[in-house]
């Protein structure tokens, strides 16, 4: 890429990476953490649950398939996870400028260029991820002509930052479902929508305990889920009553601190599209997409939770349900945009629940 600027990425052990500046010639600071998708960076980078953070793609190519135009679905994005890019920072091993694709509109670098996201290529993105597995996500910063101070988002509530302020409605189908909105992505109401539901979209602390629905949804989102004490107090309440509950990422984890569970940090948590899981009690395992820094900790789960899945590299919960009660969750994407898909049965599972649970009253 000619003329292309330095920069540097410094972590907060010390470590400092030279390397070109694309995108937005600016510094911007956040938590480091790495992706090991192929894939998929137009709705990675979408994906409000990247809020604050500096996201370091280890596929060694980026860029050549550029970014594809807006396009519309009920009133949403028919490709994108939301309405705009919410990393704080990308950082790449070998930045395509040239890109070619059949539906490409622009290039990545424009598409940061025009939300102020600073990026860094010419990094070797195998020995950064080798660090960040060795010592954990780290704090970070892109320094272009500004020094910036570190900052941990983690310590923000993200979820305030990236949850709507407004109530919002889609679809007139059979089920009414309430959709508890703390960064979602554009796909899980997709899939809703096209399994014929009444959807209501709710901001993160919106008492939806007033509403009338048949249905309950937790989104994912970024960030610490102990930030969310609304919710976490509303969920309670739902948790008292008997109507069918789905939580997905950040979703799962509020529903294990509502059950009267904790939750902890991992180390350098689960981003990628190749992630697999068994469902506990089977020999059915699944790849599933994936992004969360935090986890829920299935020895403080009260008596009658069990964990659905696992994730078989590590060991840590991806997933609870309730012994006796529609109530389920899973730390991973069904409905993940660049796949696998393999889970999407989850949603329909979802909605056997509430149609059995409106035809039992």
């Amino acid at each position: 890429m000619e003329n292309a600027k330095s920069v540097k990425l410094i972590l907060e052990d010390g470590t400092e990476i030279e390397g070109q500046s694309f995108g937005a010639f600016t510094s911007a600071a956040g938590e480091v953490v790495f992706s090991t998708a192929m894939t998929g960076y137009p709705e990675n980078l979408t994906d409000p649950s990247f809020a604050g953070q500096i996201l370091v793609l280890t596929y060694p190519m980026v860029g050549n398939y550029g970014v594809p135009g807006e396009e519309l679905y009920e009133s949403i994005s028919k490709i994108f996870e939301s309405d705009k890019i919410h990393i704080a920072g990308l950082v790449v091993n070998y930045y395509s400028e040239e890109h070619s694709h059949w539906n490409a509109a622009k290039s990545l670098g424009d598409w940061l260029k025009e939300y102020n996201i600073p990026g860094i290529f010419g990094v070797d993105t195998r020995m950064l991820t080798k660090i960040l597995r060795e010592k954990g996500a780290m704090l970070g910063k892109i320094v272009a002509e500004q020094d910036v101070e570190l900052h941990d988002p983690n310590q923000d509530n993200l979820v305030a930052q990236v949850s709507p302020t407004e109530v919002k409605r889609y679809g007139t189908g059979q089920h009414k479902i309430v959709l508890v909105d703390c960064g979602t992505k554009t796909n899980i109401i997709r899939c809703f929508l096209e399994r014929d539901v009444e959807l209501i979209r709710v901001p993160w602390d919106y008492d939806f305990t007033t509403l009338d629905y048949d249905g309950l949804f937790l989104s994912n989102g970024p960030g610490d889920p102990k930030m969310c004490e609304p919710t976490i107090q509303h969920l309670q309440t739902a948790l008292g009553q008997d109507k069918p509950i789905f939580g997905i990422c950040l979703g799962s984890q509020l529903m294990g601190l509502a059950a009267g569970g904790d939750t902890f940090k991992l180390k350098y948590g689960h981003r990628s599209h190749n992630q697999p899981v068994l469902l506990t009690g089977t020999k059915r395992s699944y790849i599933t997409s994936q992004n969360h820094g935090f986890a829920v900790d299935t020895a403080t789960l009260p008596a009658e939770w069990d964990m659905l899945f696992e994730n078989l590299n590590d060991g840590t919960c991806e997933g609870i349900k309730h012994k006796t009660k529609p109530f389920f969750s899973t730390q991973f994407h069904p409905e993940a945009a660049g796949g696998p898909e393999d889970t999407e049965y989850l949603f329909d599972d979802f909605l056997q629940a509430v149609a059995e649970y409106k035809a039992a009253k």
